[in-house]
């Protein structure tokens, strides 16, 4: 069974949470402060982290998470909280968020999004590496190298990347992106997709050739050695 950590502060909803998720066949370790679930975090890996931003202790649910992403921990979370304005949901997905849940939430809404996130990384397990051209991705050490020279990447951008190579050739549109890596089911009218794939560019393509991240006007991007027609850039 998968091991669930959740981290809540409220007792009402952490029990809620408990029978939940038991119930759907996750075991759950429960904790309601932020100083507990740093220790608990950095002790061992967990399958799924159900998390609350707001958080008593010296460090609240997004410095949690900031800790985890620092250290390479890839563990998908999903952010609970009563903030619930796009602003903050952005806020909560740059810091490393997997997905954001507003509160008051409903079970069966939660339960679906933690499923999906589950599978998400056990597939990412069941693959050892990803290669496009001299681009490779290690999954297992989260190793990114290209002409075998190291890359840096952010674990937005990781997904982001890791989203792309597994759709090598394939149009990638805005829509595609923000409900598989940024876990939006809207447009949230931001240009966070923009900017990260500028960022990716940087990274991937600047000193590399041939350039393997294109955009494709009016449709979307995608990862590809040769592109993908005349209207790709």
């Amino acid at each position: 069974m998968p091991d669930c950590l959740v981290i809540e502060d409220d007792a009402e909803t952490r029990e809620y949470l408990r029978a939940g998720l038991e119930s759907s066949g996750y075991t759950v370790h429960a904790l309601d402060n932020g100083n507990a679930g740093s220790q608990a975090l950095a002790e061992r890996r967990w399958d799924i982290v159900v998390l609350d931003r707001m958080l008593p202790g010296r460090i609240d649910g997004l410095g949690l998470l900031e800790q985890m992403r620092a250290r390479g921990d890839m563990t998908p979370v999903l952010i609970l909280s009563a903030l619930s304005s796009v602003d903050e949901r952005v806020l909560g997905l740059r810091a490393g968020g997997d997905d954001y849940l507003a509160k008051p939430f409903v079970m069966s809404e939660l339960l679906a999004r933690v499923a999906t996130m589950t599978r998400r990384a056990s597939w990412a397990r069941d693959t050892a590496q990803l290669q496009v051209a001299d681009l490779r991705i290690d999954l297992r050490t989260l190793r990114v190298t290209r002409s075998g020279v190291a890359i840096n990447l952010q674990p937005r951008e990781f997904r982001l990347l890791e989203y792309l190579m597994r759709h090598e050739g394939q149009i990638v549109t805005r829509t595609m992106l923000l409900e598989s890596v940024w876990e939006y089911h809207f447009d949230p009218q931001t240009n966070v997709i923009d900017v990260q794939i500028s960022r990716l560019r940087g990274k991937i393509d600047k000193d590399f050739d041939p350039p393997l991240i294109h955009t494709v006007r009016g449709a979307g991007y995608v990862l590809s050695p040769g592109g993908y027609g005349p209207a790709a850039s």
